[in-house]
């Protein structure tokens, strides 16, 4: 099987799993940890999605691909996102999700405090996470894992 079907296929099992973890497991259990783990999988889903769709645009010579993953990002957001239907304001939310999971691994220290996990990065700056932040999420692996489908799959 082509390495980027391969990659949407794992893409589609971990939304799955996140989409069960929010709205079956949380609500049972409420772990606030749980929120944590479906925002890095999240990440996973939309790196799998946009390695996908870099492999496709590769293998019909619409692009080219580097061995750095930031230079094959600035080719996704500038030659693949527009012809993916893939909005700026998408692009946007993706980033804010790298950037909130590299946070959440670099922080020193993070703490529950109702219904928010707050993410103390090393300059002391608070970052509120709430489950909402994790449905947003899950809702752009979705809708990137749909509109990578479309055009890759039909």
């Amino acid at each position: 099987m082509e390495k980027f079907l391969e990659n949407l296929y794992e893409a589609e099992k971990i939304i799955k799993k996140i989409d069960h973890m929010i709205y079956i497991t949380y609500p049972l259990i409420q772990d606030k940890r749980l929120i944590l783990k479906t925002i890095s999988e999240a990440k996973r889903a939309i790196i799998k999605c946009i390695n996908s769709i870099l492999q496709y645009e590769y293998l019909y010579k619409r692009i080219r691909l580097t061995k750095d993953p930031k230079e094959n990002m600035r080719v996704f957001k500038l030659k693949c996102a527009p012809r993916y239907d893939i909005s700026v304001g998408k692009i946007k939310i993706i980033l804010e999700l790298f950037d909130l999971v590299e946070k959440h691994k670099k922080s020193p220290f993070e703490f529950k405090k109702q219904e928010k996990i707050v993410i103390l990065s090393e300059d002391s700056k608070p970052k509120v996470i709430v489950i909402e932040d994790a449905k947003k999420f899950l809702s752009l692996a979705k809708e990137l894992l749909t509109k990578s489908k479309k055009l890759i799959i039909s």
